[in-house]
């Protein structure tokens, strides 16, 4: 009895044991035919690069990346891309692209990220103006100016010039005051095209101008009306103007005329009418 036991456990063993090794053989032949991931080589910033900034080995660095997840516009070699200045800002470990990059001999720099067919101008501010130091390159903002109306005496306008200007950089220069001590001024340069250049420079110089801060995301021209001075600080709506009636005067009124008779003589006589 006991050896019938042992027999069918044997049996049972060896059955287990059958399954357990076929099992495994078919996960390691499975596992064989998975194929390692493809990868390349991809360059990414070693460090924050600011716009301008130009490229070199020291700021790059190679990672590996999936072949089958390339992204447009990636380079393969650092040598590549070296020399070349960005004309946006990259954060570390972000991806080196073509399309961040100024155009080769384009120089680094400022220069340099001033797209074909555009300018660059500067303007000097203070922290009214400048939006208390929220104004920062990659901003958006609107220029408003406040002059006064040529043939309208002494009465004032302010109107947007302006609108979706990007700001290219916010810096300081130096200036002397009155008394010949030098002062930091904000300079804010903003990236315009020629015919804008024209209106910004004769805003800046022959009136006051004013920077509205916006929305990235809101590219929407309003181009509000302008303003006066004299329509913003009235009590209300102008009196309606007031006209004389010039009235004629009546005509004189004819005299009555009344006959007299005496006798035999008669005569007319004129009265005025009262």
């Amino acid at each position: 009895m006991n050896r019938n036991r042992l027999t069918r456990g044997l049996a049972a063993a060896i059955v287990i044991g059958l399954f357990l090794s076929f099992y495994v053989h078919r996960q390691l032949k499975n596992a064989a035919l998975v194929r390692p991931a493809v990868t390349q080589q991809i360059v990414i910033a070693a460090e924050p690069l600011q716009v301008g900034a130009r490229l070199d080995s020291s700021k790059l660095r190679l990672i590996s990346w999936p072949s089958g997840e390339a992204m447009q516009g990636t380079f393969t070699r650092i040598e590549d891309c070296t020399n070349r200045a960005l004309i946006t800002p990259v954060a570390e470990n972000e991806p080196i692209l073509e399309a961040k990059l100024a155009p080769i001999g384009a120089g680094a720099g400022l220069a340099a990220t001033i797209p074909e067919g555009m300018r660059a101008l500067s303007v000097a501010v203070n922290e009214v103006v400048g939006v208390a130091g929220f104004v920062n390159p990659g901003t958006k903002v609107d220029v408003l100016v406040t002059g006064q109306v040529a043939g309208g005496g002494n009465d004032n306008v302010t109107r947007t010039i302006l609108e979706n200007v990007t700001v290219l950089a916010a810096g300081q220069k130096i200036e002397r005051d009155r008394d010949g001590k030098p002062q930091t001024v904000p300079v804010i340069t903003l990236l315009v095209s020629p015919d804008d250049a024209d209106k910004l420079a004769m805003a800046s110089t022959q009136g006051k101008i004013q920077l509205a801060l916006r929305n990235t995301v809101d590219t929407k021209v309003v181009n509000p009306p302008p303003i006066s001075q004299a329509a913003l600080f009235s009590s209300g709506a102008p009196a309606a103007p007031t006209h004389r009636v010039s009235r004629k005067a009546p005509p004189p009124a004819s005299p009555y005329v009344v006959e007299v008779i005496t006798g035999s003589k008669k005569e007319s006589k004129a009265f005025e009418s009262q």
